[in-house]
């Protein structure tokens, strides 16, 4: 078996993935215009540069990777195709997506091997945040977020001693009503913020439970932020025109983001303050 890559193997990975790619176009023409047009899908934009960029960091790890082709990436293609077709014979956008994902996925495991995966394993798992959250699980997510960010906005525009009145998800700022649900309801913040935090772990060598922490405290951290957004968006709906009250809501909804990863370092500044242990014991490869 060999041991060293050579172009014609980037070349054939190239071609492989090129193919699967065309094959299920459709679909990822569908995602990339979610993407593009739905503001709570915007963060699958994202999810390729991050796998890009956490294989980058990884690229030392390439000499470890023998090249071997086999058999079983057909497998795996053929999976995909499997999930496309239940997917689209009982409209199942989850597996019509995860489908087209694995089809994807495969043609590079035909060529590549197994190892490629178990030593980019953080890399590939990025490329999930391609596949859209499914309606009924954006919903179930996005109504307590409207909830939490109505209450929290609230009580920010009373500690700074901003006359505001909630009914339910609904903000009255100076007479001009604010509906949480419309404006904001935090749920581009929680997916945006996820993938954020996961490259941000995945970034550095640190132990299992540093990791699940921080992944873990995406959640309110991106609901903290959101609120920071909020606050003043409020008050411009209410002392303002609405032109330049959806101007601010935009351009605050991707600058909060530096926001939430300047609060993921502080918290990681802190528990290397406290010296608690978050580096391996000893040097070696991280997933």
């Amino acid at each position: 078996m060999r041991q060293q890559w050579r172009f014609l193997d980037g070349l054939m990975i190239a071609l492989f993935v090129g193919l699967a790619v065309y094959a299920t176009r459709s679909v990822w023409i569908d995602i990339f215009a979610l993407a593009l047009r739905n503001d709570e899908s915007s963060y699958i934009i994202l999810a390729a540069p991050v796998a890009l960029w956490l294989g980058w960091l990884r690229r030392e790890r390439i000499r470890y990777c023998r090249p071997s082709p086999t058999a079983l990436g057909a497998i795996v293609i053929l999976a995909g195709w499997a999930l496309m077709a239940i997917g689209n014979e009982y409209s199942i956008d989850l597996f019509r997506d995860t489908g087209a994902l694995v089809a994807v996925v495969g043609a590079v495991f035909t060529v590549a091997g197994k190892e490629i995966f178990l030593r980019f394993a953080a890399a590939w798992g990025a490329l999930l945040f391609l596949i859209p959250v499914p309606g009924r699980i954006r919903h179930v997510i996005a109504t307590p977020l409207q909830e939490a960010s109505a209450v929290s906005t609230q009580f920010m525009l009373d500690l700074f001693a901003v006359s505001v009145e909630r009914h339910g998800n609904m903000l009255v700022v100076n007479g001009a009503e604010v509906a949480i649900a419309e404006a904001c309801n935090g749920m581009r913040m929680v997916a945006a913020m996820a993938l954020i935090a996961y490259a941000f772990v995945f970034s550095f060598p640190m132990r299992l439970w540093a990791r699940l922490l921080l992944l873990g405290l995406s959640v309110p951290v991106a609901i903290l932020a959101n609120v920071v957004r909020l606050a003043p968006t409020s008050i411009l709906y209410g002392h303002s025109t609405p032109d330049i009250a959806n101007t601010f809501h935009d351009v605050a909804g991707w600058a909060v983001l530096g926001l939430a990863l300047g609060m993921m370092w502080l918290v990681l500044a802190l528990l290397r303050y406290l010296e608690l242990p978050l580096e391996p014991f000893r040097i070696r490869e991280e997933a």
